[in-house]
């Protein structure tokens, strides 16, 4: 279907009729594509929906097997990186493409060094970095700081700079916003709607919708390889673009499920960790979801790190099945029955050209050997099989690498494993971080499911329409430290001025007797 939008200007870019195959799998079909001039367009769809492999095939990283680019109108073929980067159309990641013990000039112009007289001129050199920085409003000290001694949100605007020195025209961002705080998310929208303004054109990826509304022109929506359509951002809502791409009604909330508390499985007085958190103190019962939540840098990953065994606890008395716990690893953590999804799959929890039943294995070889020695190959396929099928898990069968699944999919993998223990206590990290909506509601399904069964539940979420949907008690961490709690339906701007330091404790608490109002 083309889209919707009509204009009379040339685009900047354009793609029509095209189509990409991998094997057996059809990965893009018939898909049209239009940008303009200064335009910020952003491309949704849930994963594997098309968007990854269509936005490849712009910037020269894989090729189409039909249809055809347009580039202010005349056709071109882009057939490597290079040439796209010739073409003037720029990529930058969600994880920086930079090298860490080099300088920002360095990294900025690194192979395509300003040099007179076969030198590098420094001079020259550092000041067009200076000029760069400063659109970003970064200091111009940056120029001769490692890249490694920046934050992610300095590192990603070093990476957009490094992409408009080579005059980039169209500049492609993946999921810039995914690892940034409110306000380096801000930072970022202003830079954008700078590089808007002096003509760039953006296209811009990111499962986060309501953001879209801050700071796109246009959105084109993904289902199953096509291009559904595309349409000005106000002739659109959250909602209505969550049911284009999960095509039908997005269910978006848990619904009015009552989760009936037991015991207290885990609990935390009084707990501090060096200068990572401060005085934490809360209790998780069996049968219940309790959500830590705060801002980006708020203490929330390191506190679920220690409650695993991965960070160490300087103050405090941590209890889990009212016994003293002080895992020092996260193999005494399992084995005392708490089990943990990491924040990071990709580095911590995930083996991506392993299958998926070795994936689901893996955590528990001790159940699954003979004698204490030999692997028992037919129980561990029947344990990936319940797997899959348990969790809806969409792959052609348990052979298949992880790596080869949905972001979504891999993510319930992972999950998958922390399960096949029966864990007294399940501890999530940003449980749906990078995947679709979509994939969100099933993750979020599932752990209604894990809770309903008995176990309690941690999560850990910067979040906050996340937070908001799965907690039956929310607590908000603020400065490293425990700072007030809430009930299943609080309002999320009383969460997030909480979160934020905008009020008080004084005021904090009289928010939340009246949430307690509201609620009765």
């Amino acid at each position: 279907m083309p889209p919707v939008r009509v204009t009379e200007t040339t685009p900047r870019f354009a793609l029509h009729g095209l189509s990409k195959r991998y094997g057996g799998v059809r990965a893009i079909r018939n898909a049209d594509f239009e940008l303009m001039p200064g335009e910020v367009h952003a491309v949704v769809g849930e994963n594997g929906a098309g968007k990854s492999t269509m936005i490849k095939i712009i910037a020269g990283a894989d090729f189409a097997d039909t249809g055809t680019l347009a580039l202010d109108g005349a056709e071109v073929s882009i057939r490597s990186a290079t040439e796209a980067l010739d073409m003037g159309i720029a990529t930058v990641y969600q994880e920086a493409q930079l090298f860490g013990q080099l300088t920002v000039a360095e990294n900025i112009f690194l192979g395509r060094e300003v040099t007179r007289s076969g030198r590098i001129d420094w001079a020259v050199q550092n000041q067009r970095v200076v000029d760069l920085l400063e659109s970003f409003g970064l200091p111009a000290g940056f120029v001769t700081r490692k890249v490694e001694e920046l934050s992610a949100a300095e590192q990603q605007q070093v990476s957009i700079a490094k992409a408009l020195s080579n005059e980039a025209r169209i500049l492609i961002l993946d999921e810039p916003s995914a690892i940034l705080t409110d306000a380096e998310i801000e930072r970022l929208f202003d830079a954008v709607r700078r590089l808007a303004a002096s003509g760039v054109s953006i296209i811009y990826i990111s499962h986060r919708l309501d953001e879209l509304f801050r700071i796109a022109d246009a959105v084109t929506v993904m289902r199953d390889g096509e291009t559904l359509g595309t349409f000005d951002i106000d002739q659109l809502s959250v909602g209505k673009l969550a049911d284009m791409m999960v095509g039908g009604e997005f269910a978006g909330s848990t619904g009015d499920r009552i989760h009936e508390p037991g015991d207290v499985k885990l609990s935390l007085d009084g707990v501090s960790s060096g200068g990572r958190f401060h005085d934490v103190s809360l209790e998780v019962r069996g049968g219940e979801v309790v959500v830590l939540y705060g801002l980006v840098g708020s203490g929330v990953a390191e506190i679920a790190a220690a409650a695993y065994g991965k960070a160490p606890v300087t103050a405090g008395h941590m209890h889990l099945l009212g016994r003293p716990y002080s895992p020092r690893s996260a193999a005494e953590a399992q084995r005392a029955g708490l089990a943990m999804l990491p924040a990071n799959r990709k580095q911590e929890g995930m083996f991506s050209f392993q299958s998926i039943a070795f994936n689901t294995s893996v955590g528990s070889l001790d159940l699954l050997r003979r004698w204490g020695i030999l692997m028992d190959h037919p129980r561990e396929r029947e344990v990936a099989d319940d797997m899959i099928g348990r969790l809806a898990i969409k792959t052609p069968g348990r052979r298949q690498p992880i790596a080869s699944l949905s972001g979504g999919n891999a993510q319930k993998v992972v999950i998958g494993r922390q399960l096949v223990k029966s864990p007294e206590v399940l501890v999530l990290a940003e449980p749906s971080q990078g995947v679709d909506i979509g994939a969100k509601d099933e993750i979020h399904k599932l752990i209604d499911q894990v809770c309903a069964d008995g176990t309690a539940v941690l999560v850990a979420t910067s979040d906050l329409t996340e937070a908001l949907r799965i907690a039956d008690r929310l607590i908000v961490i603020r400065n490293g430290t425990t700072f007030t709690e809430y009930p299943r339906g609080v309002r999320d701007s009383t969460v997030l001025a909480a979160a934020s330091g905008a009020l008080t404790e004084d005021e904090e608490a009289e928010l939340a007797e009246r949430s307690d109002d509201d609620e009765r």
